[in-house]
């Protein structure tokens, strides 16, 4: 080594320990924010599942809803069929079950007994009865998809004619069921009713209210069923409303980090 030249010791200590404390600082802070984000994507993700859960959990809860007249009825419906019971036999019973339809929508009618069914009326103009008068009118076994039913429910006597009385119909879907008990005044006059649901109906159920001594028999004409567009309950607009505004915050903050 030349005299004078004096070759410095290297620093290996103090460089390493700034290395290490620099590289440590920015690997702690990359992988700190890393980590950050990743929980927050997580967290926006188990939001939006958490909302649309809520959202689901609201609109599972079936509701059967009543109209009593055909406009307010067809105002909420989508596609409709009507079964006028052209063709029903009007001099012996019926076995059932009995394979009927309306319009695209098929069905099923019923009474679970060895009597079956009626048809009342005329040839010209029958309607759907029972052959014995405390027997049910089941209607089942719907195709097509039936959200709604719909029809003319009224009492009628041994001869296929009208007669006054009340007359009980029973609609049920998944979640449950709505009973309606109505007095009409004639075939036509306040014997309408409508029921509605947000799922695919059931069965419903057609029975005349026996009073006093005189036998009644229990008609439907003109049923109408129909593939409804169920909206979804209000809760479900707030369920959604407060998980896409609780979504959109997160994603803000994420965007101001």
């Amino acid at each position: 080594m030349p005299m004078g030249v004096v070759t410095p010791r290297p620093v290996v200590g103090h460089v390493q320990s700034v290395d290490v404390r620099s590289r440590s600082a920015r690997t702690s802070r990359s992988f700190g924010m890393k980590g950050y984000i990743v929980d927050k994507g997580r967290l926006i993700h188990r939001v939006s599942v958490a909302a649309a859960a809520l959202v689901l959990a609201g609109a599972s809860q079936a509701t059967i809803t009543v109209y009593t007249t055909l406009a307010t009825f067809q105002a909420v419906v989508g596609t409709t069929g009507t079964d006028t019971f052209a063709g029903l036999d009007t001099t012996q019973s019926t076995a059932g079950p009995l394979s009927r339809s309306a319009g695209s929508f098929s069905y099923t009618a019923d009474t679970g007994t060895i009597d079956g069914l009626y048809g009342g009326g005329t040839v010209a103009e029958p309607f759907l009865s029972t052959n014995a008068a405390a027997d049910t009118i089941t209607l089942s076994g719907f195709g097509g998809n039936v959200y709604a039913l719909a029809g003319n429910f009224f009492d009628s006597s041994m001869s296929g004619a009208y007669t006054s009385g009340s007359i009980t119909i029973v609609a049920t879907d998944s979640g449950g069921n709505q009973s309606r008990t109505i007095t009409p005044t004639s075939m036509t006059n306040g014997s309408f009713l409508a029921f509605v649901s947000d799922v695919p109906l059931l069965q419903v159920t057609v029975a005349a209210v026996q009073q006093g001594s005189t036998f009644r028999w229990p008609g439907v004409d003109n049923l109408m069923l129909a593939a409804a567009s169920p909206v979804p309950e209000p809760g479900a607009y707030v369920f959604l409303a407060c998980g896409v505004g609780l979504v959109a915050f997160l994603a803000r903050r994420r965007r101001e980090v």
